[in-house]
């Protein structure tokens, strides 16, 4: 059985504080739903100051969800790790941690954007030191005991709900932070496909006697579609799922690696690449993925057409691979 993501980030280019509202409803119901069919996560992630209003918020979000299920996890993937104060994300994460029984799972990166740095005035210069220090506050923090903070004691209530802490992982593409999650003893989370990355984040665990693992994606891990008739579909949404690819792919450097990469500049490119696949249940069946990402609302994808979608994975695809 496949591992199953229903993803959410809630972009919308064209959206009014109105019809935004509807879809972050959407989103909710969508969640319960696949709360009670058995989907393993919802998964969501922050950027800042982007003009498709991209989720900016998912610790709320992960909290709104919490209150309309009952047993699937959230995956924050990612937070921007300097770009929040450690001792109020300790007490964020703690509560959520509390509220959910343990489902929150948080990914903590870098970020690659240095304009929501300097919208939210934090040094890109410094993101590394940053980060070393919320990771390391974090763990301490959720301890409920005095530590000490940048020159004062300080001690973070209540504790959390999941023992010794909640799932902290560290996401990246570098070294520096396979480095980070080894020296610190946290789990890895590679953001693509990167063998040798996680052999040396193994090789760092072992020298410095910490115990982790690595949360990877496969080699292929496209973001999925559900539909009875593919050509449709992509002759219909296809532009959703360019405005996505190319959003997407206009924040990343060269040296930036990412399982979600689109070179693509037409829907007929992003169509033939792969990244971005609409499947009907029986060809979803067939993959035999790993893990399958289901992006129903998709650069603003129609709410009924993104329900359409999700209905599929949920009634024709899931119960055939309990099977």
């Amino acid at each position: 059985m496949p591992f199953t993501v229903v993803r959410f980030n809630l972009v919308d280019p064209h959206a009014t504080p109105r019809s935004l509202s509807d879809r972050y409803r959407a989103a909710l119901e969508m969640a319960a739903y696949a709360d009670d069919r058995g989907v393993d996560t919802v998964q969501t992630e922050e950027h800042h100051g982007v003009a498709d209003n991209w989720l900016p918020s998912p610790f709320a979000f992960a909290g709104a969800v919490f209150g309309a299920t009952r047993r699937i996890t959230v995956t924050v993937s990612a937070i921007i790790g300097p770009l929040h104060d450690p001792l109020r994300l300790a007490e964020e994460i703690a509560v959520l941690d509390l509220l959910s029984r343990g489902r929150l799972v948080t990914v903590a990166g870098i970020g690659y954007r240095p304009e929501e740095y300097a919208a939210h005035g934090v040094d890109w210069g410094r993101r590394g030191k940053l980060q070393d220090l919320l990771l390391e506050t974090l763990l301490k923090a959720w301890s409920g005991e005095p530590f000490s903070y940048e020159g004062r004691t300080v001690r973070v209530t209540p504790r959390p709900y999941t023992e010794p802490h909640p799932l902290l992982l560290v996401g990246g593409s570098s070294k520096a932070a396979a480095r980070r999650a080894a020296r610190l003893g946290l789990p890895f989370f590679p953001s693509a496909h990167l063998p040798e990355l996680e052999a040396y984040y193994t090789r760092l665990c072992a020298e410095y006697g910490t115990e982790g693992w690595t949360m990877m994606p496969a080699e292929s891990t496209p973001l999925l579609h559900l539909s009875e008739d593919p050509d449709r579909t992509w002759g219909l949404y296809g532009e959703h799922f360019l405005h996505e690819a190319r959003t997407y792919a206009s924040w990343q450097s060269k040296d930036i690696r990412s399982a979600v990469r689109s070179a693509a500049t037409t829907v007929a490119e992003l169509r033939a690449e792969g990244v971005y696949r609409v499947v009907t249940p029986d060809e979803c069946v067939a993959l035999g993925a790993e893990s399958l990402v289901l992006h129903p609302l998709c650069g603003g994808m129609p709410v009924d057409e993104a329900w359409r979608s999700l209905h599929l994975l949920a009634e024709n695809v899931l119960p055939r691979l309990k099977e």
